[in-house]
């Protein structure tokens, strides 16, 4: 395997693009599989944390591993294990719909526990444990940037990222429309990945720095909340920059709080509308794919162009101020059975995600400074991994209860943000 001595970007940034497009074809028919095979939103919500969870726990050991034997390889092993959950997913559609268990209870409702039910949560399992794949391919990307160019670098894998969420669903709402219905859109997922195999072996060159080399020996529970040490690799000695550390940065553990709400409230978002659209809507995979590229569309709009233009006007605050608020609004509408108010929402989860998020995580890496970016991103994510399994449990056990109710408590979350948000100007102050 040669190491290139001049990395490009181009091969990463399809590599990102490719794992997007590939996981986010799953997300327009994934409800309807669940439902067909007997589970209930109950089910549903663990389906959506299975993912997740298991991410949580392989992505910070791939990490370590990519550090030790390098990026090209763990990348390669990250992409084989997607193919094999794509190939144990596709099984799942043609096996025979064996009831394994069934329950009937006031909490988590009737559901029936089938053979493709077991593959599907087995399929979703692999592919977390192996997905780390975008976090690989974000320290790759890392190794290659420099402090002129990192920002813009970094940039252009967001934007990968986005087009990628714009086109699996579309691909998945238009191929699923067909006789065929689920097993064409996963066959292009299956494709998807091994023409991901293929740049990654093939035209994808190994990165060179000089990386500090992990322990491995030992595995902890609070490791998942260490990260990679990105201000560390050409030192020999790197001071302890783990969970414990992290906390006592001045400001950090509130912003970690705002972030945590976000992700809680997102979670019960993304398990509750599809089941929303299934019951209620009345739409098909076809319609929910139209929709979510839609949602990917506008929110590439609002972060590029109009928060370019309103980032040189108005503070960070005030953008994370006003976005919280416009979700407020979003989520106390999205749960409407009328079209024109579910697109009506659909346009302030736009503008208020698009403001807010990335106005948000510029001002934590502000907070963080240099010394100690890469331990605070670390922490974040894995408090963001937390949230949104807590979230996708809950919301989901929750929806099979109160119904759209569900979608208000979100907005109680997004209301909560906003009112913590007004203390960001004091803290603005006290930094001077």
């Amino acid at each position: 395997m040669a190491v290139s001595s001049k990395p490009t970007l181009f091969p990463v940034l399809a590599v990102n693009f490719i794992g997007t497009l590939g996981y986010s074809i799953v997300l327009p028919f994934l409800v309807f599989l669940v439902n067909d095979f007997g589970g209930n939103e109950f089910i549903y919500g663990i389906m959506g944390s299975v993912y997740p969870a298991f991410q949580f726990f392989g992505a910070p050991v791939l990490g370590r591993w990519s550090d030790k034997y390098g990026r090209k390889r763990i990348l390669f092993i990250s992409q084989a294990g997607t193919l094999l959950a794509w190939i144990i997913f596709m099984v799942a559609l043609f096996a025979p719909k064996t009831v394994l268990f069934e329950a009937n209870g006031t909490s988590i409702g009737s559901f029936a526990l089938t053979l493709p039910l077991i593959i599907l949560f087995a399929a979703r399992a692999l592919d977390g444990i192996t997905g780390g794949n975008i976090s690989v391919a974000n320290a790759y990307l890392s190794d290659v940037s420099t402090d002129e160019n990192r920002k813009a670098n970094f940039g252009k894998m967001a934007m990968s990222s986005s087009l990628g969420f714009i086109l699996g669903p579309s691909i998945a709402g238009l191929l699923g429309a067909t006789e065929f219905k689920e097993a064409i859109p996963v066959g292009a997922a299956m494709l998807i990945s091994i023409v991901a195999l293929y740049v990654i072996w093939f035209r994808l060159p190994e990165s060179k720095t000089d990386l500090v080399k992990p322990d491995l020996s030992q595995f902890k529970l609070r490791k998942l909340f260490a990260t990679e040490q990105k201000d560390c690799y050409e030192v020999e000695d790197c001071p302890e920059k783990g969970l414990r550390a992290v906390l006592k940065i001045k400001n950090i553990p509130f912003m970690l709080l705002i972030y945590f709400l976000t992700f809680l409230g997102f979670s019960f978002f993304y398990v509750s509308f599809p089941m929303h659209a299934l019951k209620a809507l009345d739409w098909s995979a076809f319609d929910l794919g139209i929709f979510f590229s839609i949602m990917s569309g506008l929110l590439i709009l609002v972060q590029g162009p109009i928060l370019s233009q309103l980032s040189k006007r108005v503070s960070d605050e005030f953008l994370i101020t006003i976005g919280s608020l416009l979700l407020v609004a979003n989520f106390l509408l999205i749960g409407s059975s009328n079209i024109v108010f579910t697109y009506g929402a659909l346009t302030f989860f736009a503008l208020g995600n698009g403001l807010m998020w990335p106005s948000f995580l510029s001002l934590l890496s502000k907070y963080a400074g240099d010394e100690q970016q890469g331990a605070v991103q670390g922490v974040a994510n894995s408090v963001g991994s937390l949230a949104s399994i807590l979230g996708l449990l809950l919301g989901g056990w929750l929806f099979g209860i109160v119904g759209n109710v569900t979608f208000y408590t979100a907005a109680g979350l997004l209301l909560l943000i906003f009112l913590l948000s007004f203390r960001l100007f004091t803290l603005k102050k006290q930094q001077g």
